[in-house]
């Protein structure tokens, strides 16, 4: 069988199409695949930002012409590229697994004194989802102290931008889908040789942050592949299903859905983020629609029902806790990343040893007003997130956890613990064994609180989803105590409530 695959002549379009062939090929080894690659209007026009420029579909609206006259199979696409409206004729009948869906900052070394003495950032993206969601993100996470944010427009494709970034001395960063730099960064063929010698050349000169979700969640179905076919082509949808990744085919469609419902398009200052997780489905929805409405929602869509009490029958804790400094280890010579559980881990003197990762924004925070470059955050979800920083570091991390004495329960070879203080817990527990569902902060603070009170126990149990899980989970199952239905995960405090009070 012969298959003739067509795609956006661009480095990166160019790629995606041959990762959609591979994968076709592994499958049906004796496929012949002809690519076509052109120029879209998209590529023709690289003065104008894209939000300005009228036509839908500017980089997707080409190849359907091809389709529709029978000049070509399929056409790979960067799903976020297509219009949001439904098209009778077409589908969408193949994605393969998503690319990391995060936008990152990339900003130059030699800018960071010059950015700390006027206090100004500017940054070039044409996007005003990124420009709406980051401003103010900027001004409190980067260890610049900044008054003032401004977005420039810039077009091309990655390269180009980088280039034009390197050469503009007015200019001190850029936002780029990562998905797009990571995929260049690890293409094998040779046609790509020159291009990835040259984006690790640009790298050299940059430093780079990984942006979150919870604050700009990205563009929708961003880092998503989409494969479009006739929609009366059983023959392909028969081949293509083999290559199919259905849980990113249903984010990135739920993404779409949400943007669509605010009237769709790249001139919106709407992020939409779905993340599929083992304990439930979370949304991460940011920015503001044309009629001025403020969206910011985080949600966590549990796959199992919860139970739920009268609120007089919750109870919630702090980390009531003293934190006592220790002399910490001295870091390992290969260790070269760290993961900080909070900000008090971090010990007076410490220096970077190269890649900084935190748990949770405010621990982003707090370290920035350091002077610490943090390099991304597992947004409150946990360890087990992955940072998924080794392409663009250009070498395999090793990383230690800096956290208190009786972090020990959640580490391991490839987490080690670097224990920098100790928790001396405060206060008792009083007139809590009438509770009936408690939401631990802590996986410590639950460990003390069961040695002064076992018989809550066997009543309902909730946390985050990450480290205090494990230890609460690790706790019940040792104790014969495990029950699913009384151990449930909420993203904090407020989503606990909301979903748990009658």
């Amino acid at each position: 069988m012969r298959l003739k695959i067509s795609a956006r002549k661009s480095d990166l379009a160019r790629l995606q199409a041959y990762m959609v062939g591979d994968a076709l090929k592994e499958k049906n080894p004796h496929l012949e695949i002809e690519y076509r690659f052109k120029e879209s209007l998209g590529d023709k026009n690289l003065t104008d930002p894209l939000w300005q420029i009228p036509e839908k579909g500017v980089f997707t609206e080409d190849f359907y012409g091809e389709l529709i006259r029978g000049e070509t199979d399929m056409v790979v696409h960067s799903w976020k590229d297509l219009p949001t409206e439904h098209k009778s004729d077409t589908v969408i009948a193949a994605t393969l697994p998503r690319a990391d869906q995060r936008d990152l900052l990339l900003l130059k070394k030699t800018h960071f004194e010059k950015i700390q003495q006027t206090k100004a950032l500017r940054v070039f993206s044409s996007s005003p989802r990124r420009e709406y969601n980051l401003t103010d993100f900027f001004k409190t996470h980067l260890p610049f102290s900044l008054e003032s944010v401004r977005f420039e427009s810039v077009r091309g494709n990655i390269p180009t931008r980088l280039r034009k970034l390197l050469e503009n001395p007015e200019v001190d960063g850029l936002i780029v889908a990562k998905a797009a730099l990571d995929r260049l960064l690890v293409a094998r063929q040779d046609e790509f040789q020159e291009v990835r010698h040259q984006l690790r050349s640009y790298l050299s000169h940059l430093d780079w942050a990984v942006l979150p979700l919870s604050i700009n969640p990205n563009a929708a179905a961003q880092g998503a592949l989409a494969v479009e076919i006739m929609a009366k082509r059983p023959d392909l949808e028969a081949l293509l299903k083999d290559i199919h990744d259905e849980s990113t085919f249903h984010c990135a469609q739920k993404e779409r859905t949400w943007l669509a419902s605010f009237g769709g398009g790249c001139h919106q200052k709407i992020g939409v983020a779905v993340l599929s997780r083992p304990y439930g489905e979370i949304t991460f929805l940011k920015g503001l629609t044309d009629q001025g409405q403020v969206l910011n929602t985080r949600t966590l869509t549990p796959n199992h029902s919860v139970p739920r009490f009268p609120a007089e029958q919750l109870w919630s804790s702090e980390v009531r806790a003293e934190r006592l400094p220790l002399s910490p280890t001295p870091l390992a010579p290969h260790l070269n990343a760290l993961y900080v559980a909070r900000a008090e881990a971090w010990p007076e003197g410490l220096k970077s040893p190269g890649f900084v990762w935190t748990a949770g924004l405010k621990t982003w925070k707090n370290l920035a007003q350091k002077g610490i470059w943090v390099h991304g955050c597992a947004e409150s979800l946990g360890e087990q997130e992955d940072a998924r920083l080794d392409v663009l570091a250009g070498r395999s991390l090793h990383w230690a956890k800096l956290s208190h004495e009786e972090g020990f329960e959640t580490s391991s070879e490839n987490l080690p613990l670097v224990a920098t203080y100790r928790l001396q817990p405060l206060g008792t527990l009083a007139s809590v064994t009438n509770k009936e569902c408690f939401f631990w902060n802590s996986g410590s603070q639950f460990l003390h609180a069961i040695q002064e009170a076992p018989e809550i126990l066997k009543k309902h149990h909730a946390c985050g989803p990450g480290n205090t899980y494990k230890v609460l989970r690790a706790y019940m199952e040792k104790h014969n105590a495990f029950d699913p239905a009384r151990l449930n995960i909420f993203l904090d405090q407020e989503d606990w409530r909301q979903q748990c009070t009658k």
